[in-house]
């Protein structure tokens, strides 16, 4: 086998050669096998501001003196209630009232007097309108439309008789109210 080996360099012996590189190939997948990564992969510390937010903790410190204080001010008010034998106070003497009520009703009222106003205007106004004007003209549309058009329009008794019935291919549609129609539209 050492016959067929064929040296990267010139050398004397062949044998030797590819014994001692045998051997560094050995040594070298020894080292590769053995070799740990350098690439460090894991991902970096999160600072320590970030994982304890010290903020939140206050807040929820002061969110829960606030329940304790209140929880007090509630259980000093029972005991009041449990010492007076149950008589409270509940009745509200005090009014809601508006400094500037009056004035808006006066508005209100002023607004609503001069739509009324305007209404009573709009409703004595004739209009300027020619409705028909409008309605003749468009009579006068659809009979030119009904005179140049191929088939009638409007609503027809549309009968449909298939080949069975009437021995001829396919089908045909019989308009004979239509028909009459198109004849008095035209005279």
């Amino acid at each position: 086998m050492h016959r067929s080996y064929q040296p990267f360099k010139p050398v004397t012996n062949r044998y030797l050669q590819q014994r001692w590189d045998q051997s560094d190939y050995e040594k070298h997948r020894l080292k590769v096998s053995s070799a740990l990564p350098v690439v460090d992969t894991a991902g970096s510390r999160t600072p320590v501001h970030m994982t304890l937010k010290l903020k939140k903790l206050q807040l929820q410190e002061e969110r829960l003196s606030v329940i304790d204080r209140d929880n007090r001010l509630l259980a000093s008010k029972l005991a009041n209630i449990v010492c007076s034998k149950g008589l409270v106070d509940h009745r509200n003497q005090s009014q809601r009232c508006c400094l500037n009520a009056p004035k808006r009703r006066q508005e209100l009222l002023l607004v609503g007097h001069q739509n009324q106003g305007i209404y009573q205007r709009i409703l004595a106004r004739q209009s300027e309108y020619r409705r028909q004007l409008w309605l003749d003209d468009w009579e006068k549309t659809q009979r030119r439309l009904d005179t140049i058009s191929r088939y009638p329009r409007g609503p027809t008794d549309q009968r449909v008789k298939f080949a069975e019935e009437e021995g001829s291919e396919g089908f045909s549609i019989s308009s004979d109210a239509s028909s009459s129609d198109r004849t008095s539209t035209e005279t």
